[in-house]
């Protein structure tokens, strides 16, 4: 399929069907699976996709005219031309759901932070991102590639590295590398109750992850928080990045209680 690369896109076209293959293979896809793929372009993992025929296949291609194409490829997949930022991820609702994508590094972390929290359910996602963030996703706390990201995805998701990859296998190369990464939704009693608390709580610590949790907290500070962080070894001097992603869905739930009660 002959087209031309928009920046504005973020599009560098996987082209190795070695790593294409690789990709697929993680999804671990059956005759009974259904698969939706973010950003598809010219079909790189597509073809491979169809070939395990599952039951149903859609892709979401913001560009026009490779969604066109695509469609006039395979015209038994379902091609959706829009936007997966703006897409209803919590519709979607199968528990043999597969998601898949080699997704654009300018918004690859915003789509993974909506799609493991909003999806309903899924048995599994696959996705290729910047190495860095790749990293950032499969941290664990005290790493120093831990931030908000890992701490919120991994409330919703168990993460793994599966395999890095170079440059040299898109067209146009990016400068940097980039990593395919595994996410297994959570048993739902583990996920956060309230997301939204979930959310404010790692921002607002991560805004200020220098500085200490006594500080960072000062206006929701209680005798409550006091005590909880002395069960779970830490003080108000422990700074964000030594919390668990767990231990930030239960320091939410306090200050959820605080705010109620205040």
């Amino acid at each position: 399929m002959e087209h031309r690369a928009k920046r504005s896109l973020g599009q560098n076209f996987l082209v190795d069907e070695n790593t294409c293959r690789r990709i697929v293979d993680a999804l671990h896809l059956s005759s009974d699976a259904s698969v939706v793929e973010i950003g598809p372009g010219k079909g790189a993992l597509t073809r491979y996709i169809l070939e395990a025929a599952p039951r149903n296949y859609t892709a979401i291609e913001k560009d026009n005219a490779l969604a066109d194409r695509l469609q006039e490829l395979y015209p038994q997949a379902q091609v959706r031309s829009e936007d997966a930022l703006a897409f209803p991820w919590q519709t979607l609702n199968d528990s043999a759901l597969r998601i898949a994508g080699n997704l654009p590094y300018n918004v690859g972390s915003r789509l993974i932070w909506d799609i493991v929290s909003r999806t309903a359910r899924y048995e599994r996602a696959v996705f290729m991102v910047q190495y860095e963030v790749a990293l950032r996703l499969t941290a664990d706390a005290g790493d120093k590639a831990y931030g908000s990201l890992g701490a919120w995805v991994r409330n919703f998701a168990r993460t793994r590295l599966l395999f890095k990859v170079p440059p040299t296998v898109f067209r146009p190369r990016p400068k940097v590398f980039s990593a395919v990464v595994e996410f297994l939704p959570l048993p739902a009693e583990l996920c956060p109750v309230d997301p939204e608390a979930l959310a404010w709580t790692i921002r607002f610590c991560f805004q200020k992850r220098r500085k200490q949790l006594g500080n960072i907290l000062k206006s929701q500070w209680n005798e409550s928080i006091n005590k909880w962080l002395s069960q779970q070894g830490l003080s108000g001097k422990s700074r964000p990045e030594v919390l668990t992603p767990r231990q930030f869905q239960m320091l939410s739930e306090r200050i959820v209680m605080n705010n109620a009660g205040s």
